[in-house]
């Protein structure tokens, strides 16, 4: 089994989803015996914004195309080839000004390839990337879960789920640690309850293979 391990943070040593992504890999690890593990930190090795140049290879045009585009097209195969590959993606998404870290953005837009992890029919849009379990840890300064205005400014969770269903992954698991910017109590709390959610997604069977 392959699984991918992201990073978003931009904190380093201080980021709750870099500690909580860790700890997901981890149980994942010992539940899933001979896991093999690759590992992409978005802030170190970040792709760059998505430009016109990224995109036009992405129609299948191998030639006449600049320097600039073939770079930038290896890059996103780089990186599609990667996500494509895995079984399970574990993915450290902190909560930024309501949504993700614009280096996460910046991996979706890479991913986002019609062709390889979508396609458009007659019947509508269709997914290609079909049969992945993907984790995300979800951390958040406040409370954004327990009520409708809250989860209405809320644009981190609930796009990783709609971007991730485009693609046709159904299996997504969160472990969620949120009121983090609300005292050392919250702190406490949110991270007790985070542990139990890693033990419960870790040991949880792939939806591939409980298929």
């Amino acid at each position: 089994m392959q699984l991918l391990h992201i990073d978003s943070s931009i904190t380093g040593d201080n980021s709750a989803s870099r500690k909580l992504t860790a700890q997901i890999v981890s149980a994942w690890k010992a539940s899933h015996e001979g896991t093999q593990v690759d590992y992409l930190d978005l802030v170190t090795d970040a792709p760059n914004h998505f430009t016109a140049a990224a995109m036009a290879p992405r129609t299948g045009q191998t030639a006449d195309l600049s320097p600039e585009q073939v770079a930038e097209n290896a890059v996103s195969e780089r990186l599609v080839q990667q996500f494509l590959a895995a079984d399970v993606v574990v993915i450290g998404a902190p909560f930024y000004n309501f949504t993700i870290p614009s280096q996460l953005k910046a991996w979706i837009d890479r991913l986002a390839q019609p062709g390889r992890t979508f396609r458009y029919t007659a019947a509508g849009p269709e997914g290609l990337a079909k049969g992945k379990t993907v984790i995300i840890a979800s951390t958040r300064g406040g409370i954004y879960s327990t009520s409708a205005a809250a989860e209405a400014m809320e644009h981190q969770e609930s796009y990783l789920k709609v971007v991730l269903g485009f693609f046709g992954i159904t299996d997504v698991r969160f472990v969620r640690a949120e009121g983090l910017g609300m005292g050392p109590d919250a702190v406490a709390a949110a991270f007790a309850s985070a542990a139990k959610d890693v033990q419960a997604v870790a040991t949880a069977q792939p939806e591939a293979i409980a298929a």
